[in-house]
């Protein structure tokens, strides 16, 4: 399956985004552009880059100040391309719950990709989006499962939503780390396996940067978890 993000056209002479830390790539730089034309424009570009005539799943990408021409815009495109079968599917991906809330209630999305907003140490997507997209049928690909870092290696000095993490959440994961000791499991098997015991996710996406990531990922999805920790871990 192939997925790809809308909102963003890479362009030669702006100004890097505050942040940006990508290496070696062409000298371009990204423009927020959630407009129809802009997004039909995107869809092309990606589509030679990838050197492919259609894409299974397509999202908009972050578009956190720009709801209205995400929805009357990007939206728009993308349920045209689904009728004309050049996507499969609509999505949106975002890291907060809020907004995809907005978008299933006023559009007809297939999924999302929720980043960090379901994991061990933040539930925020369980309070509303997940219910609503389980009763509507809108699958949640469930990403940043580690928070950034903190999951993955509870320390002071890690990171959380990709910022240096506050004292009070690096307690909490060490706790969370300490409880899952206490069962011989190992915290990112647990912080992998979680989302996926909610009935609304249908996925969750892993990050990796080596062949040895990849089958180390592998190794903690498959790993025993007892029942009884999930209690102890919610608790």
């Amino acid at each position: 399956m192939i997925a790809t993000k809308v909102g963003r056209l890479l362009r030669a002479g702006v100004p890097p985004e505050p942040g940006q830390s990508y290496v070696d790539v062409p000298p371009v730089n990204p423009v927020f552009d959630f407009s129809y034309d802009g997004v039909m424009r995107s869809v092309e570009e990606s589509l030679g880059r990838l050197g492919l005539d259609r894409i299974d799943v397509l999202h908009i990408h972050d578009p956190d100040d720009h709801f209205e021409q995400a929805l009357s815009g990007a939206y728009r495109a993308l349920d045209r391309l689904r009728s004309e079968g050049s996507i499969e599917a609509v999505g949106a991906g975002m890291n907060q719950a809020e907004m995809l809330v907005r978008f299933a209630r006023e559009a007809d999305f297939d999924c999302f990709l929720l980043a960090g907003r379901y994991t061990l140490l933040d539930r925020a997507g369980a309070r509303e989006l997940l219910p609503l997209c389980a009763e509507r049928g809108i699958g949640i690909i469930a990403g940043g499962v580690f928070n950034s870092g903190l999951l993955a290696d509870p320390r002071p000095g890690a990171t959380f939503n990709y910022q240096a993490a506050p004292g009070d959440l690096v307690r909490k994961a060490v706790r969370l780390r300490e409880i899952c000791e206490a069962r011989h499991v190992d915290l990112k098997a647990a912080a992998l396996q979680f989302p996926l015991r909610h009935p609304a996710i249908s996925a969750v996406l892993t990050g990796c940067r080596s062949v040895a990531e990849v089958e180390e990922n592998v190794r903690a999805f498959e790993s025993p978890i007892p029942d009884e920790l999930w209690p102890e871990l919610d608790a």
